[in-house]
């Protein structure tokens, strides 16, 4: 039997991308993002805890999260959880658990004060891996979706 690694969350970033460039020029953005749960304790008091997700696009997606996403922004993101290690400059190994973005989709409405998307446009992948985009009513609530997949084959310009 196979397995899946797939992580997929909602939530809010906590601070705007970070966004550097490989040295073969890549984009590589950072994102922190915020999901919370509300529970009851043993006393019936309604309590809330917060887990920070440590996220990371890369290419065109980096790109586009740096363009559209801001601090507060709610986001769907979807890929594999992954752990890498590194060595510092003492030498130390550090290591961290980050979630590599494959899909993206900006949950904010285009009139949120937070306004991370543009939800007058569709952004979804097609059956032949082409991006289709379309004008939609600027009052209706379909996210923007960006599958990093599919992302070769937008033009630079994208149509928002």
């Amino acid at each position: 039997m196979s397995s899946l690694n797939k992580a997929m969350i909602i939530g809010n970033l906590g601070a705007d991308p970070e966004v550097r460039y490989t040295q073969s020029n890549t984009a590589v953005a950072t994102l922190s993002v915020a999901t919370s749960e509300r529970y009851k304790d043993s006393n019936g008091d309604l309590q809330e805890r917060t887990e920070w997700h440590r996220v990371v696009a890369w290419g065109k997606l980096a790109e586009i999260c740096q363009s559209y996403l801001k601090k507060g922004s709610k986001v769907y993101l979807e890929g594999p959880i992954q752990t890498r290690s590194w060595e510092d400059k003492d030498g130390q190994k550090k290591y961290t658990t980050e979630i590599k973005a494959l899909n993206m989709v900006m949950l904010d409405r285009k009139d949120d004060s937070m306004g991370g998307g543009d939800s007058g446009y569709s952004q979804a992948a097609a059956g032949s891996g082409a991006m289709n985009s379309g004008k939609q009513n600027s009052t209706s609530a379909s996210p923007t979706t960006f599958n990093n997949n599919d992302l070769d084959n937008v033009e630079d310009d994208l149509p928002f």
